[in-house]
């Protein structure tokens, strides 16, 4: 099993996605990055700690190789837009990838040239884990618990279509 954490805009978004990818044991939503002691929605929803929301991706690599991880995650956010993803604006919305192991820069690192040597101007950054603050319970798994809501049937199917699309093969069934 290998851990990474990432950040693409809306926790909300980025869970849904991992969530229906074939060797993914556990996705938790949550704030990493910041220089606060502790993280809360309000408190990094108003900019006040730094901090991101990101979730936290357990893998089976055998099933899903970490490469495949940061392609889906590249290809189901704008990793071109700094501090924004789509109406969502602000830092805690940046483009970012947590490592949790030395093992997998080298990875990373060819993942995010691969996609600058197609032309992309890449600002995701990339940075060992800090301290993970999972989000409160209600922001778990909130697409399935919240399908009609307004936001998430907005931005939530074109990410799943897109995953379905370029990824059948890793998707869950």
């Amino acid at each position: 099993m290998q851990t990474i954490i990432l950040g693409g805009g809306c926790f909300w978004c980025t869970e849904s996605v991992f969530l229906s990818v074939k060797g993914v044991q556990q996705v938790t939503s949550g704030y990493t990055g910041g220089d606060a002691a502790t993280a809360n929605y309000n408190a990094v929803c108003g900019g006040d700690t730094g901090h991101i929301e990101v979730i936290k991706v357990d893998f089976d690599e055998s099933v899903t190789p970490l490469e495949v991880i940061l392609d889906i995650f590249f290809a189901t956010h704008d990793p071109t837009t700094r501090d924004r993803q789509g109406n969502d604006v602000g830092s805690q919305y940046r483009s970012v990838i947590f490592y949790t192991g030395e093992q997998q820069k080298p990875t990373i690192d060819r993942t995010i040239n691969k996609l600058r040597d197609m032309g992309l101007d890449i600002v995701t950054e990339v940075h060992p884990a800090s301290e993970f603050f999972e989000a409160e319970d209600y922001h778990q798994d909130y697409f399935n618990k919240n399908p009609d809501q307004g936001y998430c049937q907005f931005a939530i199917p074109p990410k799943l279509a897109k995953l379905r699309k370029e990824f059948n093969e890793y998707v869950a069934n």
